[in-house]
């Protein structure tokens, strides 16, 4: 197994051990612009699953390499990355199909939010795997994947039962600007409430919380915590943020 950052001579780590030759379609790419992370994830799956894995750090990069087969497996690591650019992304890989076929995808994500997870099973991703689970259940979603099954994280599906029905407040005064998790994360940073906090009260990670804050800032377009509350309140009222 050798990784996109490696030199065609390394010897390091360069083959996965195998009794026969590895089915090159059986292959899994896995994308992430994180060297470390995505090496370690490639590691594993190699080792643990006997699996030939390919890294990139972008779907761009994978591409310009020119050497394209549909592999059985894209794994999409997403930490970081707002709703609408994780969006995005999956939608470009569909946008990549002529030139890569049609490829089964999971996510690998530290956001957490049931809306978000639902919106990627609809871009007909076969899993969402958070980066909370420890490495073991992960590799296991990985292969319901690859074996034409579904994983979706049932934590996030308990917590999306447990919001309210009926749209909160500000989600119907923002006309759907926010998410209800988002408007719930709004209504607490309001009051001033630590992530930490947030995350105990609403029964999400707190890592999850810090994503909604980015993207939440992202769509105020604010720099810091306060400013959220104060153009959250102009939005609410009325007036112009």
């Amino acid at each position: 197994m050798r990784t996109q950052d490696e030199p065609p001579d390394a010897g390091r780590g360069t083959t996965a051990t195998t009794e026969c030759p590895p089915n090159k379609d059986d292959r899994i790419v896995i994308v992430d612009v994180r060297s470390l992370s995505r090496e370690c994830l490639a590691r594993v799956l190699s080792h643990e699953r006997n699996v030939p894995v390919e890294c990139h750090s972008s779907l761009d990069e994978w591409i310009a390499t020119g050497q394209i087969t549909p592999p059985s497996l894209v794994v999409l690591c997403q930490s970081g990355l707002s709703n609408s650019d994780a969006i995005k992304e999956v939608e470009h890989l569909t946008e990549l199909a002529p030139q890569i076929g049609h490829c089964p995808a999971v996510i690998l994500s530290d956001n957490e939010d049931p809306d978000l997870i639902v919106r990627m099973l609809g871009k007909n991703v076969r899993g969402y795997v958070p980066t909370s689970l420890p490495i073991a259940v992960a590799i296991q979603a990985i292969e319901l994947a690859r074996a034409g099954g579904v994983y979706v994280p049932a934590s996030s599906l308990i917590a999306a039962h447990r919001v309210q029905e009926a749209p909160s407040p500000t989600v119907q005064k923002t006309n759907g600007m926010f998410t209800t998790r988002q408007a719930a994360v709004i209504e607490a940073l309001k009051r001033g409430k630590a992530n930490k906090i947030i995350a105990y009260e609403l029964e999400m990670r707190e890592s999850t919380v810090k994503v909604h804050v980015r993207n939440i800032m992202k769509k105020l377009k604010a720099t810091n915590r306060t400013e959220v509350a104060y153009k959250a309140n102009l939005l609410l009222s009325g007036n112009v943020a």
